[in-house]
């Protein structure tokens, strides 16, 4: 239990030590984004009678806690392979549930840390009368469970990548698109019919619909499926994360 804790609050303060290119940078990003789209389409755009810049926050809140979670457990363990020091962890009795506890533990509370940054941030640019919270509960399970599936990825990301490139590409060819695709700048309800059901085959949209039920009570889907999708898709990625480190693949061999 002592190993396990020392190494998350090794992951801990790795990102917090450059907490202005780990926190501040994402944070500054999303504000961009909602300068940019909200100043642009508020006047012309409602979803769910919603104005536009109101319904684009918690999108760009959870696009932040998505990204973030899976680039603090991937880039961490990347670095540790190819700087060599991820043997000195190989030859702790760590167990792999610790090894597991501790990377996605830290990468929930960057990705968390830099979701609230991007609300307090991007909340001075919505109107006061079209921010709300409506389920404050629904808001904080899939925050949570957002960011732990995506921490998880990381995991298993940061395991089979060799190199910097290769986490790129599966970052920029997966994460990526599907962070975009997932309903995060419009509703998916306004979608033509083929486009609204690949849409559905998506885990992130799920995250992303769920997560701004918790702010207005109204999504493209219901909350519930949505919960049970996220939640579903956490135990797959977990799982298959927690198999490759028990086997110690491309760490121990």
């Amino acid at each position: 239990m002592n190993g396990g804790w020392t190494l998350f609050k090794k992951e801990l303060l790795r990102f917090w030590k450059v907490a202005f290119q780990t926190i501040a940078a994402p944070v500054l990003t999303a504000v961009l984004y909602l300068m940019i789209f909200g100043h642009v389409l508020e006047d012309h755009v409602k979803v769910h009678g919603v104005p536009y810049a109101s319904f684009l926050l918690p999108g760009l809140v959870m696009m932040s806690v998505l990204q973030n979670s899976f680039a603090n457990s991937s880039s961490s363990l990347i670095q540790s392979k190819i700087t060599g020091n991820l043997v000195f962890l190989l030859l702790t009795p760590l167990s792999p549930r610790a090894w597991f506890a501790a990377y996605v533990g830290a990468a929930v509370l960057r990705g968390l840390s830099v979701g609230l940054g991007v609300a307090l941030a991007t909340a001075w640019f919505v109107p006061w009368q079209g921010f709300q919270l409506a389920h404050l509960g629904w808001a904080l399970v899939f925050g949570v469970l957002g960011a732990a599936m995506m921490g998880s990825l990381g995991l298993i990301a940061g395991l089979w990548a060799d190199k910097f490139d290769q986490l790129a590409a599966f970052q920029n060819f997966i994460v990526m698109p599907m962070t975009f695709l997932a309903g995060v700048f419009y509703s998916v309800d306004s979608l033509p019919p083929v486009w609204k059901a690949v849409s559905h085959l998506n885990p992130f949209f799920f995250m992303v619909d769920g997560f701004r039920h918790g702010f207005f009570g109204v999504s493209d889907g219901s909350p519930w499926l949505s919960l049970g999708v996220v939640g579903t898709s956490f135990v797959v990625v977990a799982t298959v994360a927690l198999q490759l480190l028990k086997r110690g693949y491309k760490i121990r061999h």
